[in-house]
C-alpha cells in the first residue's frame, strides 16, 4: 500500500477544487444543494425559545411549538436539534408530525428535513430515518451523511458501504462521511477500511485531518485480515500518523491509545516525552491514555519498577499544573495507577479525598471501579458506606461493586448487593441484571446465575456473553451450546471465546471446530489470539497436539506467550517432550519472568527420569531470579475469609489443621485414596513427595472448613474453595473422595474453572 501511495503521489496530484462542506453539527442548510452558511440561521431563532433551550427548559421551549403563531423554520430545526442531542425521541415525533400537519407546504424543505433525518439518526431509529431519507425529493451531501453517520454509530458497517457508495454517485464525499464510515470499519476487518482509504487518496482527502484521525484509530484498533497481521496494521497508523501534514490534538492522543491498545505503553509513553518536550499542549483524554500505558508497563514487571513510578509521580505533578486534576476522570486513573505500582492503598484513597474536590456518586462509582480490581472487599466497604450516608445510588454503581462481588470466594456479598438492587429499584435494568449473572457466576452460584438471566425482561449482547461464560467457566459446554442457539442478537468477538472456552473444557472437539469454522464463514467476525489461544486448548486438551502445532503455525498473526502456555500445558499432559521443548522457548522469549515455563519443563524432564536436565532447568530458574508463584486458596467460614498457602505456614490453627488433615488422610486411604506423585519431582526422597502433596493449600482449606462446621450451622452444605492455580491431579482426586466420605458437595474455583465435587464425582468429568 506504501509503494502505490508513494507512486501516486510522485505523479504531483493537486486537490481537487470543490466547495468547503460546511460542519456537520450545524446542519443549517437552505433548499439549494450547494453549502450554505451557517451563521445566517440562529439570527431568526425565537429567542425565547433559545433561552429555555439553553437553560435547559427543553420541555417549555417545546410547549412554545403548540401556542406560538407564527414560527421559522430555524424555531423547528433549533428545537429537533436539541431533541436530538437529550435523545427525546418522542418529543421530536410529535414535533414531526405536528410541523408537517401545520406546514404541509413545507415538507419537502431540505433544511429541515435534514434536522429530522439527524433526529431519527441521533436517538437511534435508523428505520425512520432511512424511509425519511428515502422520501426526499431532493439530498445534499448533509443528507447522505447524517444518515452514514447514524448507521456507523451502532456499527452498522454494511448499511454504511451501501449508503456510502450510493453517495459517491451523487457528491463528493466530505470528511465528515468518511470519518463516520471509518469509525464503522474499526469494530469489522481492516479489509473495509482499506477501501474506504483508497477512495480518500483518490479524492485527495487522506490528507484531511479529521480523516486522517479516523484512519489512525481504524488502523490501531480494527481488526486483522486482508492478509495483514497486527503488526502491519499498527504499522499503517503510524504511517499515516507521521504523514500528516498538520495534526491536531486529536492526532496525538488517536496514535497514543493505538499504541495503547496494542499493548506498547512504552512507545505511548515515549511518544507522549516527545510531544510534551516539543511544546504540544495535552488534555484529560492524553492523560488517560499515558496512564493506561502506564499500568500496561507495570504489569509485565518482576518487582515494583522504580522508573514507571517515577513516570506516574511526574503525570500526577502535571495534572495538578494543569488544573486537570479536578476531572474525576484523571485522579482515577491516577489512583489505580499508584495501586498498580504498589502503592499503598489507604494513600491511594486519601489522594481520592484530598484532589478530587466535591463528591458525588459519579465520583464515588469512578473510586470503587479502581477497588474493583485491587482490593474488591474495600469496593464492597465503600458501596455499604455510601449507603449509610444516604448517598443516592445509582445503576453504575451496583454493576461496579457487583464486578468486585465477582472476586469473592462465596455469593453472599453478591447476594447483599443483589437485596439492594431490588430495594432502590434497578432489579429490571439491563446492565445491572448483567453484572448480577457475571457476579453470581463467577462466584460460584449457578443457579442464581440462571434465574436472574431467566428474568431479565430484556436482554443484550452482554447478557448473553455473560451467560455463556458462566456456563463454560462451569464446564457446562451443552448447555453453553443450547443457549447460543436461541440468541436472538447477533454474536460478537467475545461470544466465540465463550463458546470454545465452554467446548474446550469439555472436550467437545467437533462442535469447537464447527464453532470456530462459522465465525468468519456465518459472521463475518476474523478469529483473533483469544480465539485460536481456545483453539489450541481444545486440541491440546484432546491430545491432539500436532493438529494444535499445525493451527499455530497458520495463524495470521504472531502467537502469544498465552498460545505457547497452552501448548506447553498440553505437551506437559500428554509427554510430547520434543514440542514442549519448542514451545517452552517461545514463551520464555515472550514472558521470561513467567515460572509457569520452568516447572512445566522440569516436570517434563523429571517424568521421562532426565533428573539432570529437570535441575537445571531449576538452576536456570534461580539464576533468572524468577519466583514460582506460590499457591494460595481461601475459604470463607462464617463471614471471615480465611486464607492459606502450602502447609499453612502462617495460619493460627496451622498445628489443629495438620493434625485434623493427617486423620483425613487415614480415612481417604481406607476408601481408595493414593497420593498421585508422577506430577512432583522425582529427584527427591517420597515421602517428601507425600508431605508436599498432603499440605497443598486446598486440601488446608477444606479441613479447616470441616472443623469448623459446627459453629456454623447456617453455612449449608456446599463447601466453597478459591485458588489462584490450577488444581493438581492429586487434589482433584483428594476432592472427589472427601466429598463422597462427608456427604457435601465441595467446590473448587481454581484459576481456569469451577469443580463440582459431589458424592465421589466432579463436574469437569476428570477432564481438565
Amino acid at each position: 500500500m506504501n509503494r502505490c501511495l508513494k507512486h501516486l503521489r510522485s505523479k504531483k496530484l493537486v486537490h481537487n477544487v470543490f466547495p468547503k462542506p460546511c460542519m456537520l453539527q450545524n446542519l443549517y442548510c437552505t433548499s439549494t444543494a450547494q453549502p450554505e452558511q451557517p451563521q445566517t440561521i440562529a439570527r431568526n431563532i425565537n429567542p425565547q425559545i433559545h433561552t429555555l433551550s439553553l437553560q435547559g427548559n427543553l420541555e417549555e421551549a417545546l410547549s412554545l411549538v403548540y401556542t406560538h403563531p407564527s414560527l421559522s423554520l430555524q424555531d423547528y430545526a433549533f428545537l429537533l436539534h436539541a431533541c436530538a442531542q437529550k435523545k427525546w425521541i418522542q418529543q421530536g415525533m410529535a414535533l414531526h408530525h405536528y410541523i408537517f400537519n401545520k406546514h404541509p407546504t413545507i415538507q419537502n424543505d431540505l433544511f429541515l428535513t435534514n434536522n429530522l433525518l439527524n433526529m431519527y439518526c441521533k436517538c437511534g431509529h435508523l428505520d425512520y430515518a432511512h424511509h425519511l431519507f428515502d422520501q426526499m425529493p431532493r439530498r445534499n451531501f448533509v443528507s447522505w451523511t447524517v444518515l452514514i453517520s447514524g448507521y456507523a454509530q451502532f456499527g452498522l458497517i454494511r448499511e454504511c458501504f451501501v449508503l456510502f457508495s450510493g453517495m459517491l454517485a451523487c457528491f463528493r464525499p466530505n470528511e465528515f462521511a468518511f470519518a463516520s464510515v471509518l469509525s464503522a470499519c474499526e469494530e469489522r476487518d481492516v479489509k473495509y477500511g482499506l477501501q474506504v482509504h483508497a477512495v480518500a487518496f483518490k479524492i485527495s482527502l487522506d490528507f484531511n485531518v479529521y480523516v486522517a484521525n479516523a484512519l489512525i484509530t481504524m488502523y490501531s484498533k480494527g481488526t486483522v485480515g486482508f492478509g495483514r497481521g497486527y503488526d502491519q496494521t499498527l504499522d499503517d497508523a503510524w504511517n499515516v500518523f507521521k504523514s500528516m501534514e498538520y495534526r491536531n490534538l486529536i492526532s496525538w492522543n488517536s496514535m497514543i491509545s493505538g499504541f495503547q491498545f496494542r499493548g506498547l505503553g512504552d512507545k505511548a509513553i515515549s511518544l507522549f516525552a516527545y510531544m510534551y518536550c516539543n511544546g504540544i499542549g495535552f488534555n484529560s483524554a492524553t492523560l488517560l491514555g499515558i496512564l493506561s500505558s502506564l499500568n500496561q508497563c507495570s504489569s509485565t514487571l518482576d518487582d515494583i519498577n522504580s522508573t514507571h513510578l517515577r513516570n506516574c509521580f511526574q503525570l500526577h505533578c502535571l495534572a495538578i499544573k494543569s488544573s486537570l486534576i479536578s476531572e474525576v476522570e484523571v485522579v482515577t486513573a491516577l489512583v489505580k495507577s499508584y495501586a498498580n505500582l504498589g502503592s499503598h492503598i489507604s494513600d491511594c484513597y486519601r489522594l481520592f479525598l484530598d484532589r478530587s474536590g466535591q463528591h458525588d456518586v459519579v465520583s464515588w462509582t469512578a473510586i470503587i471501579s479502581v477497588f474493583a480490581e485491587c482490593d474488591p472487599e474495600q469496593a464492597f466497604l465503600l458501596l455499604c458506606q455510601l449507603h449509610r450516608e444516604n448517598i443516592v445510588l445509582d445503576r453504575h454503581t451496583f454493576s461496579i461493586t457487583l464486578k468486585a462481588c465477582a472476586y469473592f470466594v462465596t455469593e453472599q456479598n453478591a447476594t447483599s448487593v443483589h437485596s439492594q438492587v431490588i430495594k432502590h429499584g434497578f432489579q429490571d435494568d439491563t446492565v445491572v441484571s448483567n453484572a448480577l449473572v457475571h457476579a453470581y457466576g463467577r462466584s460460584g452460584s449457578l443457579a442464581l446465575c440462571e434465574q436472574v438471566f431467566d428474568e431479565m425482561g430484556r436482554r443484550d449482547l452482554v447478557s448473553w456473553n455473560s451467560m455463556l461464560k458462566s456456563y463454560a467457566m462451569h464446564g457446562r459446554a451443552k448447555d453453553a451450546v443450547e443457549l447460543f442457539k436461541r440468541m436472538d442478537v447477533q454474536p460478537d468477538s467475545a461470544t466465540f471465546v465463550a463458546l470454545l472456552a465452554a467446548c474446550s473444557h469439555a472436550g467437545l472437539v467437533e462442535e469447537g471446530v464447527e464453532m470456530f469454522n462459522s465465525m468468519s464463514e456465518s459472521h463475518g467476525i476474523s478469529p483473533q489470539l483469544d480465539h485460536y489461544a481456545c483453539m489450541v486448548d481444545l486440541y491440546g486438551r484432546a491430545g491432539k497436539i500436532f493438529e494444535a502445532e499445525e493451527l499455530i503455525n497458520k495463524m495470521p498473526m504472531k502467537p502469544d506467550s498465552v498460545i505457547w502456555s497452552s501448548l506447553l500445558g498440553s505437551c506437559r499432559k500428554h509427554g510430547e517432550a520434543g514440542l514442549a521443548k519448542l514451545a517452552a522457548d517461545k514463551f520464555k522469549e515472550l514472558d521470561p519472568k513467567n515460572s509457569l515455563v520452568y516447572i512445566q519443563m522440569s516436570n517434563i524432564y523429571s517424568s521421562g527420569g532426565s533428573f539432570i536436565e529437570a535441575g537445571l532447568m531449576r538452576k536456570e530458574m534461580r539464576d533468572s531470579k524468577v519466583r514460582k508463584r506460590p499457591g494460595l486458596s481461601w475459604v470463607e467460614v462464617g463471614k471471615q475469609v480465611h486464607e492459606f498457602t502450602s502447609g499453612g505456614q502462617h495460619h493460627p490453627k496451622r498445628a489443629a489443621i495438620l493434625s485434623r488433615l493427617e486423620t483425613l488422610i487415614g480415612q481417604l486411604k481406607e476408601m481408595g485414596y493414593a497420593p498421585e506423585i508422577s506430577s512432583a519431582l522425582h529427584d527427591i526422597e517420597l515421602e517428601h513427595i507425600e508431605d508436599q502433596l498432603f499440605h497443598h493449600s486446598e486440601k488446608m482449606a477444606l479441613v479447616f472448613a470441616i472443623m469448623n462446621e459446627a459453629n456454623f450451622p447456617g453455612a449449608g452444605n456446599v463447601i466453597k474453595i478459591m485458588k489462584n492455580i490450577r488444581i493438581c491431579v492429586d487434589c482433584h482426586n483428594f476432592m472427589k473422595l472427601a466429598s463422597k466420605l462427608f456427604h457435601k458437595e465441595i467446590v473448587v474455583r481454581d484459576s481456569n474453572r469451577f469443580h463440582h465435587f459431589i458424592y465421589g464425582t466432579c463436574s469437569c468429568n476428570d477432564y481438565w
